[in-house]
């Protein structure tokens, strides 16, 4: 459920597992901002697909268009506010729940708080990468690569410190292990 977003989002994953050919789909003129965190994305296609939810004594059925992309995802759908609209369905994110009416009586969908957790935390495992990998492309294309001169010798004391330091041992095994610190530190 998302209620913010405008459109009903299915993955091709959950297309080839419906045993769904990508031959079905019709083309989709335009991208789209969301799915993938700072970046458009480029649908493969459209495809209309009936949707019931609840059970034979009390059901409801509508054709939805999903856009069809071909990114990873958490889940295997995403119903934004078309779908909503067209079941008339009012959504409770507090709850976890989706209400419409049936010809029989209410209907109700709805999750555990630990689904959606999981859910929540593949998805923003998922966007992190996604996002990571977008920085660090965008580092790589602004960085130049720094040559080392190995002519010039490198010593300890490239860096000379700015106060009295003392050289302490930070391995009892292992003396050449050590670090400078100051000798004039602060009380506090």
């Amino acid at each position: 459920m998302d209620e913010g977003s405008g459109l009903n989002i299915l993955y091709v994953d959950t297309l080839d597992t419906m045993c769904i050919p990508q031959l079905e789909l019709r083309s989709a003129s335009s991208s789209f901002h969301g799915v993938i965190p700072g970046a458009q994305a480029y649908p493969l296609g459209q495809i209309d697909l009936p949707v019931t939810f609840d059970d034979r004594a009390n059901f409801r059925s509508e054709v939805l268009t999903f856009e069809v992309v071909d990114i990873l995802g958490s889940y295997h759908t995403i119903l934004g506010r078309p779908c909503y609209a067209k079941f008339m369905a009012v959504p409770n994110y507090t709850y976890l729940k989706l209400k419409m009416s049936g010809p029989n009586d209410d209907i109700t969908v709805g999750s555990t708080f630990l689904h959606a957790f999981m859910c929540d935390h593949k998805h923003f495992e998922l966007t992190t990468t996604i996002i990571n990998s977008f920085e660090l492309l965008r580092l790589g294309e602004s960085s130049t690569l720094a040559v080392p001169d190995f002519k010039k010798p490198t010593s300890s004391m490239d860096f000379p410190p700015l106060e009295e330091t003392k050289e302490v041992g930070i391995d009892p095994i292992d003396p050449t292990k050590t670090v400078q610190i100051r000798t004039q530190l602060l009380a506090k």
